[in-house]
């Protein structure tokens, strides 16, 4: 004769919602195998059959509420099956897993007033998750026990892909992501950094709130990550661009009828992909692992170019086999295309290095961001006369700062001063150019 399964005792819990039936009515299941998934605001857990049997009817689907006792299937037992001692193993695993988690899951400022005593208990379990998104974690597709496992080594779920069934996220995913993090220099979300406050600034005056655009939030993540993984060192030069400047004005001139604006920004080019040819290593990447570095033998230089959205960077593709003329009239063609959002994924792909400049603005040095996979970023502010020592008297000379970052995991120190260096040298010197 068929058997009632009902929810047991959850703890604290009531009116839970079915995310998941892990059977169908036929299957074969055996003493512990899960039946449901269930999900509050703060937790999920999955039901486990009492005893084994083969499943005659479900009685209850996706997005229906229950509490304890609830009426979940209709069980056919198995012969010989022993059902005495299983409940009662239910009723002690579950509300002992639910209670550990529920500190952990419940943010600090929403603990009652009455209950101070559980807040030291909260604030030590809160290094290790500190940098967890509640949000995501509470929504991702883990069992009790995986979640667990998560926030004990500081994981957020929402940030593992689920290589299970229906996309679960099994043990094996969340030690991949833990493995993946480390190897680029960081425990993932582990890093003990408190979340932001939320405060009211409207307690102070008036105020005006403006969504962030879709470039603002997917820069503002990608910059991130990359501040946070990459170890960054910034080496800073300056360049006597005297000569240089000299002779783009004469090519401003010659071609100015032609259409064609003759910028520093395609000398520099140029000049990169020379210092990219001679110190290889600023042309390669880390993989995935960082166990390996890849060597690139093309170059493609990304441009940072402010639109009104936002920061993006086009790619200039094989920028060493392309006359200085070409690359001006290709940068004024991507220049255009980003500020009227013409830019396709393709078109900011691919690239080697990236260069920021600020010239046209103003500033003296600062300290750009390496745009990962790349291993490098050169920075240029603007350029201005200074007095030089020439050996006998002091003449003025067009000086251009330059800020080049990059990822110390592959390139040291004095080969960053190496690499501004010859680049220096190469800008102070035209013909170099030709080299």
């Amino acid at each position: 004769m068929s058997i009632e399964i009902q929810v047991p005792d959850i703890g604290d819990f009531d009116q839970v919602e079915v995310i998941e039936l892990l059977v169908s009515a036929g299957d074969t299941v055996n003493a512990e195998d899960s039946l449901i998934s269930v999900e509050s605001d703060k937790a999920a857990m999955e039901i486990p059959a009492p005893e084994g049997g083969v499943v005659k009817e479900l009685k209850v689907n996706i997005g229906d509420k229950v509490s304890e006792g609830s009426l979940i299937l209709l069980l056919d037992p198995a012969s010989g099956a022993n059902t005495e001692s299983k409940p009662a193993e239910i009723k002690q695993e579950k509300p002992a897993e639910k209670t550990e988690s529920k500190p952990v899951a419940t943010p600090a400022p929403k603990t009652s007033a009455p209950k101070p005593e559980p807040k030291p208990q909260s604030n030590a379990k809160q290094s290790p998750t500190a940098n967890i998104n509640e949000a995501s974690f509470s929504k991702a597709y883990a069992s009790p026990s995986i979640r667990k496992f998560a926030r004990e080594l500081g994981v957020d779920l929402g940030q593992v892909e689920g290589t299970g069934r229906k996309k679960r996220i099994t043990k094996e995913d969340v030690q991949h992501f833990v493995k993946r993090a480390l190897s680029q220099g960081t425990a993932g979300t582990g890093l003990g950094v408190a979340p932001m406050p939320e405060i009211d600034f409207s307690q102070w005056g008036e105020i005006e709130t403006k969504p962030l655009t879709k470039i603002n939030k997917l820069t503002g993540q990608f910059l991130h990550r990359n501040w946070v993984t990459v170890p960054h060192v910034t080496q800073f030069d300056e360049a006597d661009i005297t000569d240089l400047e000299s002779f783009r004005k004469s090519m401003v001139a010659e071609y100015k009828d032609k259409g064609v604006k003759i910028t520093m920004l395609v000398f520099l080019m140029k000049a990169v992909v020379s210092a990219m040819k001679e110190f290889p290593r600023f042309n390669s990447s880390l993989d995935a692992e960082g166990e390996n570095l890849i060597f690139k033998k093309y170059f493609n230089v990304g441009i940072a170019v402010d639109t009104p959205d936002g920061l993006v960077v086009p790619v200039v593709t094989e920028v060493d086999r392309k006359s200085l003329v070409e690359l001006a009239t290709e940068l004024g063609e991507i220049s255009v295309k980003a500020r009227d959002k013409k830019l396709k994924p393709s078109d900011m792909q691919g690239g080697c290095f990236t260069i920021s400049s600020l010239g046209g603005i103003g500033g003296t040095k600062f300290t750009p961001i390496v745009n990962s996979p790349d291993v490098a970023i050169l920075g240029v502010s603007r350029s201005k006369m200074q007095p030089v020592w020439n050996g006998s008297e002091f003449e003025p000379r067009l000086i251009l700062p330059l800020s080049l970052s990059y990822d110390h995991r592959v390139i040291d120190g004095a080969d960053g001063a190496r690499f501004t260096s010859f680049l220096s040298r190469v800008l102070s010197d035209t013909r170099r150019l030709l080299l």
